[in-house]
């Protein structure tokens, strides 16, 4: 299977206002579904998202346990970017795009630097991150 598409969704940070809520129940539904179909078609896809008070909502809970049939969503304990193999990869992503000259200094310049580095990432480095989470969830465990 190819890479993934990387998709970068901008939330405001007025997490707690009803457009945003059901901007992100938008694109829950419009994508999850599907991406979990295909990448999982098994049934035993995770789902994982951070506990941002957007993802931590009242409609966003209840849309995800009206959908737990179709994926599993796995909590995270809180505070436990260790966890999160996205954290390392955040890490990689950051310091390629602060090596580019010129910097960049608008949203989409940042967006674009951002899927470039993406692109650019050897598969074996995402190989590795998922290689050594067996030992990391065994270490918090």
């Amino acid at each position: 299977m190819g890479r993934l598409q990387f998709a970068l969704y901008r939330t405001p940070d007025t997490s707690r206002d009803q457009s945003d809520r059901g901007r992100y129940i938008s694109i829950l539904s419009d994508h999850l579904h599907s991406y979990m179909s295909i990448v999982h078609s098994d049934g035993f896809g995770q789902f994982q998202q951070a506990s941002a008070t957007l993802h931590t909502s009242k409609v966003a809970t209840k849309w995800l346990q009206e959908h737990f049939i179709d994926f599993i969503h796995f909590h995270w304990p809180p505070k436990s970017p260790e966890m999160n193999i996205i954290e390392p990869i955040w890490v990689v992503l950051q310091r390629a795009v602060q090596k580019r000259s010129p910097p960049p200094r608008t949203h989409m310049d940042l967006s674009t630097a951002l899927q470039d580095s993406w692109c650019k990432l050897p598969p074996s480095c995402l190989q590795t991150l998922v290689d050594f989470m067996p030992r990391r969830v065994a270490a918090f465990l």
